[in-house]
């Protein structure tokens, strides 16, 4: 009987030990789902319209679960699995990849900031689609296209970060390693991002480079492409907040003539070994009413050794402006309407649907080198 009184009162402890630590463990699902019907002018060769379903002017649906345990003395395991996904046909946004946006493990402490391992968002993505950006990096070409040089670094595979923030001064650093035997630097990243907050005014500024191999699609292998940016915010009222910043990008991988390229663009003969992008951008949210937020967005850039239609290379200049209004329905669905408008000359101009050659049948002359797009759309998230 004294072995059982035992058993039982030993048994007991176990349980509550094993409640508390539970209690003290949570893993929650969360995501969005995001559509809208699209009509854009001169979306395909030859100038022709189109009106579809596609994405959000904003937001990718995903879904995800993030994690947490408490460690004691301020210190916890985390961890997030984060799948992107296209709700029109519900394929995933990157084929074959199930966690294409983040998946990460890591420690974070209440004094020292955190430390994660995985595929994760690049700092320039946290702190541009965060805070910075007034399209908060958009999907949509015509409020994106300032990043497509850098659209396929946003995400880093096999890399550490860490993050720390203490009296208004913000870190976010992450390196990703290559994984290549013998070439420790191929295919790797490392990018920094420094916010200071005072106030209702922010500034931040970031760098982030990567050496990408041939394999990658680099021209020449273990070439380069950087980004340098500059950006602030201000909170004029509780209500609006005005937003600015500078973009500048290098790339020496040949790649970002491609990537800047829409649908239906003419096919250029190679790209540039030195392709250099200046972007600048103004913006400003206004809660008009608790329920209707209204953004404005514009952007301009420069290029310049970027490739021409003909193979040779020159400037170029393309601008673009975006209005968004979203009305929430309730905290976690909205409904929006936007409307955007882009043009572009030199390189750019490249980067527009082209016109159809009647000989070969080949899109491989300029076309009309503008767009106009309006959607609708709705956006619910859990």
């Amino acid at each position: 009987m004294k072995k059982v009184i035992i058993s039982s009162a030993v048994g007991a402890l176990f349980a509550v030990a094993a409640s508390s630590a539970f209690a003290q463990s949570s893993v929650t699902l969360y995501g969005l789902v995001d559509t809208a019907i699209r009509y854009q002018t001169n979306a395909a060769p030859d100038g022709k319209d189109l009106i579809g379903m596609t994405v959000g002017p904003e937001t990718h649906s995903r879904w995800g679960l993030r994690g947490t345990e408490d460690l004691g003395g301020g210190l916890s395991a985390i961890f997030r699995l984060e799948n992107g996904f296209e709700l029109g046909d519900g394929k995933l946004h990157v084929p074959n990849t199930l966690f294409s946006r983040q998946a990460f493990v890591g420690l974070s402490s209440n004094q020292y900031g955190s430390v994660t391992f995985g595929n994760q968002y690049a700092p320039l993505y946290d702190t541009m689609g965060d805070i910075f950006d007034p399209m908060t990096v958009g999907d949509y070409w015509q409020d994106s296209w300032m990043y497509n040089g850098i659209g396929n670094y946003l995400t880093v595979p096999n890399s550490v970060k860490y993050k720390f923030s203490s009296n208004g001064l913000s870190l976010d650093a992450i390196y990703g390693f290559g994984n290549h035997a013998g070439a420790m630097g191929l295919d790797s990243t490392y990018g920094v991002e420094l916010t200071y907050t005072h106030g209702p005014a922010s500034i931040n500024a970031g760098f982030q480079q990567t050496s990408v191999s041939s394999v990658n699609g680099s021209s020449v292998n273990g070439a380069k492409v950087n980004f340098l940016h500059v950006s602030g915010a201000y909170q004029i009222t509780q209500s609006v907040r005005l937003l600015a910043g500078w973009l500048r990008g290098q790339d020496r991988t040949g790649t970002t003539d491609l990537n800047m390229q829409q649908a239906g663009a003419p096919a250029l003969h190679g790209g540039s070994p030195n392709r250099i992008d200046d972007t600048f951008y103004v913006g400003g949210n206004w809660q008009a009413m608790d329920p209707l937020l209204i953004t404005v967005a514009g952007y301009y850039g420069h290029t310049r050794n970027a490739e021409l239609l003909d193979g040779t290379l020159g400037t170029g200049i393309n601008y673009s402006a975006t209005v968004l209004a979203e009305y929430s329905l309730s905290k976690h669905t909205e409904v929006y309407g936007t409307a955007d408008f882009a043009r572009g000359n030199g390189a750019f101009a490249a980067d527009y649907p082209g016109v159809t050659n009647p000989t070969t049948g080949l899109v491989d002359r300029i076309g009309r080198t503008n767009n106009v797009g309006v959607a609708i759309g709705m956006r619910q998230m859990f």
